[in-house]
């Protein structure tokens, strides 16, 4: 698309184009100097940029929980307020994770979840009491515990949305 300003003709494409590429180099580790010189820009040019896309300061979230009956409600809340990382399965869904997969490939998935939700700052766990318990102690530090329930939770457990947006509200 393009727009005159004045006496002069922008093409909005190439801007986004600019941008894009600027921040995809920021996410990749490359300082605001390293990024500004790539471009030709001055750095405090980067960091405006930054601020004027910012969310929120600090450490990355995760979110995880199973078997909650309002998935999509609570996935929407983890988008809305910049959750970095949300698994929330119904049982149905749960049961599926586990049906789509071998044995071996089931266990990579697993490790491989675990690992990931280890690289977080901070790990919301919703579920029952010993599936939280057994979150805490294979993540090896403090989580965010959400409730549902006692084991076994053998049905979907609807989860407060309200609830979950203000924990997510302070933790970000």
């Amino acid at each position: 698309m393009l727009l005159r300003i004045g006496a002069k003709v922008i093409n909005l494409y190439k801007i986004h184009q600019i941008l894009d590429n600027i921040m995809l180099m920021r996410s990749r580790g490359y300082s605001q100097m390293e990024t500004s010189e790539a471009f030709g820009l001055d750095r405090t040019v980067i960091s405006k940029l930054e601020t004027l896309g910012e969310i929120r300061k600090g450490g990355k979230v995760a979110i995880i929980g199973f078997p909650i009956k309002n998935c999509d409600e609570i996935d929407a809340i983890a988008r809305q307020t910049g959750i970095d990382y949300c698994l929330v399965l119904s049982e149905q869904g749960r049961q599926e994770f586990i049906r789509q997969r071998s044995g071996l490939e089931l266990f990579n998935d697993l490790i491989r979840i675990l690992s990931q939700l280890r690289t977080y700052e901070t790990v919301i766990v919703i579920g029952s009491d010993k599936r939280v318990a057994l979150f805490g102690a294979l993540l090896d530090k403090e989580i965010v515990a959400i409730k549902i329930g006692e084991s076994p939770l053998v049905a979907d457990e609807y989860v407060d949305p309200a609830k979950v947006r203000t924990i997510m509200e302070q933790l970000l």
